[in-house]
């Protein structure tokens, strides 16, 4: 058997005070030898994708004391995209990933644990947990709890993303305060993450491709049989990684991660998706450009599905289907299937017994719903590192568009701008300071794009920003967390109403048309300045303003550290 790091020898000061401690809550001599093993629960009553994982929490410990092994339930913070983002200007969002990562730590590395199953939820757990994992390379399985029912209203298909894009529209006046409270009331009729092909079914479906989730697993409704199933097997097989001693690093190699970019690119994914795989191959220390292999591989990956926001598909419909494996059993020979997993056997093994493409829901290879990657990362003067740009699976969009910036340093400027029809029709929307250090920790430009489509004006106004953007679709040219991020310095910082941006998409390439000397003397007054740029109402002390002093750029994940990781940089 192998030798456990939680069992310390019987005498000393930490045997001691643990076995008292434990002891006391009622556990045995024979309990405390065994493999001990982390319930990863980011639990909360605050949003319903939460308020099931109690309940899966103590079913995942039935099963793992079953499994001969000895279950503790810790907690992490628990962020959900629509109820956190109220305060701080949204920066709650993306830093909780990297305080949930935290949080399993200090919890983990400090009582010396020996393995661990993480309940996956919302858009953040997935990658929080997934850097933990690998940071402490503690044998780790992942494993997903599930997508929310959603309901209809008025005989339409109505689910979350449908409310956000609704409120865009009642705010141009297009939607009236009791269709959009009605479809409020409708739009989840249960517990779990939001229905379609957003960031958190993106990253329950990436933990599969990269070989850390159980084979079949992603996605699953929360509160089913299979998710049940699924979630006691996966906590089973986290006892048995402590005794073969498979820890993430085995898994988390350079063609696991190809393979998990692979099947993003082919549903259609999340732009989340990029940042967070980054972040989890910068814990790893891989070494891993995850940004480009997006790059490398979007013109030679075909799309096989295509899931509601994106496509006409539901969730459902793509479970039903296969998901995730279904998926990667028709990419064939575009994966490298010998790469490992946490089942023991490589992911050509663990796809065996997945279903075969039914050709309608998940296409094959050779007969693909488009072959035009959704996902397009742009470059230029204006982006030098990258922005994103997110296209909608049978959208029809211009590839390019030239046009006068209208500057504005927050969304509710911006919607106020709109409002008073500052912006019209041939404009570049630029919002700027809304970056990893700018809000700080990243604030959400999604309401004044959605406002934009409810005013008549999607394809009409361009859209650049250094915010983060909903992980499902967004409308129109719309290139997101550009990098460098102003408050960086990047060009960004240096547009003014009326310079000339243009984006084009068949290029790749997003560039502001300044003379070079003229943006040499704005840079010149901008470092003169006494105050940075962007800062106004910034968090001067707490949680936010560590996470501004020591985040990295977007290129390296936006990982939480004081020096550059990653021997790609």
């Amino acid at each position: 058997m192998t030798e456990l790091r939680s069992n310390y020898r019987p005498g000393t000061s930490p045997w001691a005070v643990r076995r008292a401690q434990w002891r006391a809550l009622g556990l045995t001599d024979e309990d405390m030898a065994k493999p001990k093993i982390a319930i990863v629960n980011s639990s909360s009553s605050l949003a319903t994708c939460y308020s099931h994982l109690d309940a899966v929490a103590r079913a995942a410990k039935e099963a793992v004391d079953e499994a001969g092994g000895l279950g503790f339930e810790i907690r992490t913070v628990a962020p959900s995209d629509f109820i956190h983002s109220a305060g701080g200007r949204g920066g709650y969002i993306l830093s909780a990933r990297d305080l949930i990562s935290h949080d399993i730590e200090a919890a983990v590395e400090g009582a010396q644990l020996d393995g661990m199953i993480c309940l996956a939820s919302c858009d953040k757990t997935a990658p929080g947990q997934l850097m933990a994992a690998a940071r402490i390379n503690l044998p780790t399985v992942m494993a997903g709890c599930g997508y929310q029912a959603c309901g209809t209203y008025r005989g339409r298909h109505c689910d979350i993303e449908d409310v956000f894009l609704g409120a865009g529209h009642h705010a141009q006046g297009r939607l009236s305060l009791e269709e959009l409270t009605g479809m409020s009331e409708t739009a989840v009729a249960g517990p779990g993450v939001c229905a379609g092909m957003g960031t958190a079914n993106s990253m329950h479906m990436a933990c599969e491709a990269l070989g850390m989730a159980l084979p079949g697993s992603t996605p699953v409704l929360a509160e089913s049989a299979k998710m049940r199933d699924d979630v006691r097997a996966a906590a089973s097989r986290a006892v048995a990684l402590v005794h073969e001693d498979l820890r993430p690093r085995d898994v988390l190699t350079p063609p696991a991660f190809e393979n998990a970019v692979t099947l993003m690119l082919s549903v259609s994914a999340s732009v989340n998706s990029v940042k967070h795989l980054q972040a989890i191959a910068e814990e790893a220390e891989s070494g891993i450009d995850v940004y480009g292999l997006y790059e490398q591989l979007a013109d030679s990956v075909p799309l096989l599905a295509a899931v509601r926001p994106n496509g006409p598909h539901s969730i459902e419909e793509f479970d039903a289907a296969g998901g995730a494996a279904c998926v990667m059993r028709g990419l064939g020979g575009l994966l490298h299937t010998s790469a490992g997993t946490v089942t023991g056997r490589t992911l050509g093994e663990n796809l065996a017994g997945a279903p075969h493409p039914d050709g309608r829901v998940i296409r094959p290879a050779d007969k693909p719903h488009g072959r035009r990657p959704t996902i397009v990362l742009v470059r230029g003067s204006l982006a030098p590192a990258t922005g994103i740009v997110k296209l909608a699976v049978d959208e029809q969009r211009e590839t390019s568009f030239t046009g006068p910036a209208r500057v504005y340093e927050d969304p509710h400027a911006a919607l106020d701008g709109l409002r008073e029809g500052a912006v019209a029709a041939g404009d570049v929307l630029v919002l700027r300071g809304l970056g990893p250090k700018g809000t700080p920790g990243m604030g959400m430009a999604s309401r004044p794009v959605f406002a934009l489509d409810g005013a008549g004006l999607t394809g009409q106004v361009a859209v650049v920003t250094d915010g983060q953007l909903s992980g499902l679709v967004n409308k129109g040219v719309v290139v997101g967390e550009v990098s460098p991020e102003a408050a960086d310095g990047g060009p960004l910082a240096l547009v003014r109403d009326g310079d000339t941006i243009t984006v084009d998409l068949t290029s790749r390439r997003a560039d502001l048309l300044v003379p070079d000397d003229e943006l040499a003397r704005r840079r010149e007054e901008l470092e003169t300045r006494t105050q940075e740029p962007s800062q106004a109402g910034t968090a001067a002390r707490g949680w936010l303003s560590v996470y501004r002093r020591t985040v990295r750029p977007l290129q390296e994940g936006a990982v939480l550290s004081p020096r550059t990781r990653g021997a790609h940089r």
